[in-house]
């Protein structure tokens, strides 16, 4: 039997074991050939409950065990991801429509993340304090309990496992809904490699659902922690609702990212990584280039070299394995993006590349001459689209970037000194000098300022033991201490 063989998900949850859903079926559907792959369960808002209860009866036995029994799970699970990884990157090619090396990333990291989390049972679980009286004093971290774990489309195996491994690696119960768009390659496959790597039951439940689901999962009596990937605007909700239930929710939200290229620039190397940056996965990535800002000595050179690799990117069925680019998740999104740059176009720019589509086949886009109230050049588009403007002046450099809601990523491409002049000055999450905006690492603290989410939440020790750990005050005498009652 595979890993995924379908016998085992087919039209089903995971709730401690393999089983229907409450709110029935649903499809998953190629976005490149609209072809039906399979059915993955519904869970209705019972089954949250039920989840939960679940879930907070098996963390309070979890907690209980040795820390290397946690970390020899994570260990597990890593090399069951290098094992499996053919058949899991086959899944993201045709369920989330990425091409081959970009499913090839998300295994690779799905494997670091949980190579990186088997440490976290081992590292210092607090602090010896000093104190005013005959006492021990320590300040000590300790599991919150359960973890609910919302995760998007478009990187759906890493942005799931980026937060469900350390948080059960540090004790936690978790209840993970994916996007039912990649409810397999977001949510089956996450579960089926901790089934095999013998996590204990009710540690993990697999919810799938819509908008009720996701509520369910935010408001369930038993969860004290929500991490969640996605939509500034659905982010905006789940902290309105975590603040009113007095619950931690750590958010990784949209972002419209500056990539600056500083005069002298490399042409061929800069087009290489704005490309990259604007294109890859479709444009479909939180941290994508989305302004291009450039100095006006190299900016026709730049749209040229640019829209020069736009035109040559090919568009097709990732399972091909000879495209650049695939489909855009579906049809929603493609009137989206296409009604953004049709928008563009009638307010004054100018398609410089691409601004055409084949069915859900979106060429790279270039577009010029924009208005800086142009929703093109100011909201997330999440798609292959590269607007360009520029600029004269460092300080003016500076404003155009930091002149957006969102602060999730910019890159600087340039000289480095003048290049770190600039990177002091930006209000970013993530700042990249001589790399594009697209990065991240299971080691490294990931997150966005302004709209772009609540700070770096996820990512490296630190930030994983702070998002994941509840600090608990503990004293010891060595006799019940004097009262003068």
């Amino acid at each position: 039997m595979s890993l995924l063989d379908s016998a085992l998900w087919d039209g089903n949850i995971y709730l401690n074991g393999w089983r229907k859903g409450g709110g029935g079926t649903g499809t998953s559907v190629e976005p490149a050939t609209g072809a039906q792959l399979g059915n993955y369960g519904i869970a209705s808002v019972e089954d949250v409950r039920e989840a939960a209860t679940v879930a907070a009866k098996a963390q309070k036995d979890c907690a209980a065990r040795n820390p290397e029994e946690r970390a020899a799970v994570l260990r597990r699970a890593g090399r069951l991801w290098e094992e499996h990884a053919a058949e899991v990157q086959d899944w993201i090619v045709r369920e989330s429509g990425g091409i081959a090396p970009k499913a090839g990333l998300e295994t690779h990291i799905a494997a670091n993340e949980c190579f990186d989390a088997s440490a976290l049972p081992s590292l210092p679980a607090g602090d010896v304090l000093t104190s005013n009286e005959n006492r021990w004093s320590f300040a000590r971290r300790r599991p919150v309990g359960v973890v609910s774990v919302i995760a998007p489309f478009n990187f759906p195996l890493i942005l799931s496992i980026r937060a469900v491994a350390p948080a059960l690696a540090l004790g936690n119960a978790v209840l993970l809904k994916p996007d039912p768009r990649t409810a397999v390659c977001g949510g089956v496959t996450l579960m089926r490699i901790f089934e095999e790597a013998g996590l204990p039951p009710g540690l993990l439940s697999l919810l799938p659902g819509g908008a009720d689901i996701g509520a369910a999962v935010v408001e369930a009596p038993e969860v004290r922690v929500i991490a969640f990937t996605g939509s500034t605007a659905a982010g905006r909700k789940i902290g309105e609702t975590a603040g009113r239930l007095l619950k931690r929710a750590h958010l990784e939200l949209g972002g419209n990212n500056a990539l600056i290229v500083l005069p002298g620039a490399d042409l061929a190397k800069a087009a290489s990584a704005a490309a990259f940056g604007s294109f890859m996965h479709q444009g479909q990535i939180c941290m994508a280039a989305g302004r291009h800002i450039v100095h006006e000595d190299i900016y026709d050179d730049y749209v040229a070299a640019l829209s020069e690799k736009a035109a040559h990117l090919p568009v097709g069925d990732p399972k091909s394995g000879t495209v650049a680019l695939g489909p855009v998740i579906d049809e929603r999104q493609l009137h989206r993006v296409d009604g953004i740059v049709q928008e563009a176009v009638k307010g004054g720019a100018r398609v410089a590349a691409g601004g055409t589509h084949d069915g859900r086949f979106y060429q790279p886009t270039v577009l010029v001459d924009l208005k800086q109230d142009s929703p093109a050049w100011k909201d997330e588009i999440f798609g292959p689209v590269a607007p360009v403007t520029s600029f004269s002046t460092v300080e003016e450099a500076v404003a155009l970037a930091n002149d957006s809601e969102y602060g999730l990523s910019i890159g600087i491409l340039g000289d480095v000194g003048m290049a770190m002049t600039i990177a002091d000055q930006l209000d970013s999450g993530k700042v990249h000098i001589n790399e594009q905006t697209v990065s991240d690492e299971a080691n490294s603290p990931f997150g966005g300022m302004k709209d772009s989410g609540n700070g770096s939440r996820i990512g490296g020790h630190h930030a994983n033991m702070e998002s994941f750990t509840e600090i608990q005050w503990l004293t010891m005498r060595p006799d019940i201490a004097p009262y003068p009652f």
